[in-house]
């Protein structure tokens, strides 16, 4: 009976013996699972067959079937130890705070026990069109000013062009002798960081500075005041007095002109206020925190890297140089900013209120 007993018993499938395999599988395996499928057999007979996971055996048919080999093929390089769960881990959390340096999303990988140097996550960051940038300098914005240059955007969007080329800008801006040259590069060798030519003197308070009142319109440059001394409401009101008027007569603004000043506190004190109502001088609204609205930001740019490209050595060259640049601006330059105007109102709506490029 027990004799009967092991005729009956199905033989269970040897196993073909093929040669140890390492981490990749080898070549002959492969080719031995190519020459059963092609002999009809489906993927669980191959897998009992060769004591492979069926998805191997799958991968390797997948693989002949579209390169019609079963070797490796060249690969760009060595694989990545970056693995798709760390990639979305990293862009998870520059998205969330842009501010996380590689260091801190290097320990951040540790603990799901993906250890990379940190130059290879800020690779693989890049590869994903995140780049490590110096964030643009702009001035905080509050709820409050966020809906008053919203506000402001949306109020004056569609006033016409007249109404532009018929405001005079103004402003004051600070001119430093080495201002510029702190944000300079320059190309040298290694180990000559400390020779002359490769460094840049440092005077403390930036060797000196003048403060200037300007303004312009569409048709041109107005006045340049040079501020001495603390500036305060009595000062601004005898830089408006000395220089607007004039002004408004040299670029031939008709009598609805108005007046454009920021919310300095020295601008709508009290006083001033008087002072600009008792001269007629409608001024205006202008929403808190919003150097990107007025287009005079752009001639003190120009007039800081003309005066700079003089290279002032003391004061008073400096305030000559910054009266001389000044006088200097083309009116066209004047002329292109306000009639851009628009895209600037039109920037600030699409950010929302927010800060814009500009």
């Amino acid at each position: 009976m027990s004799c009967l007993t092991q005729r009956s018993r199905p033989k269970a499938p040897q196993k073909l013996d093929i040669m140890p395999r390492s981490k990749e599988i080898q070549e002959q395996m492969r080719t031995k699972v190519i020459e059963i499928y092609q002999s009809g057999k489906g993927y669980k007979t191959i897998s009992k067959a060769l004591g492979l996971q069926r998805t191997t055996v799958r991968a390797i048919i997948h693989k002949w079937q579209q390169h019609g080999t079963v070797v490796n093929l060249p690969r760009s390089g060595r694989p990545t130890k970056v693995t798709p769960r760390a990639q979305r881990q990293l862009i998870r959390e520059v998205t969330k705070d842009p501010r996380t340096t590689s260091k801190e999303l290097q320990a951040s990988l540790a603990s799901i026990k993906v250890s990379v140097h940190n130059s290879t996550i800020r690779k693989r960051l890049g590869k994903n069109g995140l780049h490590g940038r110096f964030p643009r300098r702009k001035p905080l914005l509050s709820k409050k000013n966020i809906r008053a240059r919203l506000n402001f955007a949306k109020k004056h969007l569609n006033d016409c062009q007249d109404f532009w080329e018929n405001t005079l800008w103004t402003d004051e801006t600070k001119v430093e002798l080495f201002g510029r040259q702190m944000s300079r590069c320059i190309w040298r060798r290694s180990n000559t960081a400390f020779q002359t030519k490769n460094i840049i003197p440092t005077v403390k308070y930036g060797g000196g500075s003048v403060m200037v009142w300007g303004c312009f319109a569409a048709s041109g440059t107005g006045r340049l005041a040079v501020i001495n001394g603390t500036m305060n409401s009595t000062v601004y009101q005898n830089i408006l007095k000395e220089n607007v008027r004039p002004s408004v007569r040299q670029l031939k603004l008709k009598r609805s002109w108005v007046l454009q000043q920021d919310n300095d506190p020295k601008h709508t004190s009290k006083s001033t206020s008087e002072w600009l109502k008792n001269n007629k001088m409608k001024t205006l609204e202008w929403p808190s925190q919003s150097p990107d609205l007025n287009p005079i930001e752009m001639l003190w740019h120009d007039l800081k890297k003309a005066v700079h490209a003089r290279k002032p050595s003391n004061k008073a060259e400096l305030q000559q140089f910054c009266k001389d640049e000044w006088a200097k601006i083309p009116p066209e330059r004047c002329k292109r900013l306000v009639a851009s105007y628009r895209k600037c109102l039109i920037a600030v709506i699409a950010a929302k209120g927010g800060p814009t490029s500009y």
